[in-house]
């Protein structure tokens, strides 16, 4: 079975990958019955002021649930507190 920090460690390089941010700070990690179910926090570029067209330096913070399998492979994941999922 994978290690606590392996699971955060995969996380945060698909967060960084799929979002190219550059870093995500997992707040959560809880083994489920399938896999595990985490929490991420990340800081995005504000996406209204980017639909503008404007240059901004201004980022939300956002947080991400990402689940994984047994072998910590990305089932899901999707923005908290936002309608729909992001995959």
């Amino acid at each position: 079975m994978p290690k606590i920090e392996q699971v955060g460690k995969v996380v945060v390089e698909f967060l960084k990958k799929t979002l190219k941010v550059k870093d995500a700070k997992v707040i959560r990690e809880e083994k489920a019955p399938a896999g595990w179910e985490t929490e991420a926090e990340v800081y995005e570029e504000n996406s209204f002021i980017r639909a503008l067209g404007l240059p901004t330096r201004v980022q939300d913070r956002n947080t991400y649930i990402v689940k994984l399998n047994d072998s910590l492979e990305v089932e899901s994941y999707e923005r908290k507190g936002h309608n729909g999922s992001a995959h």
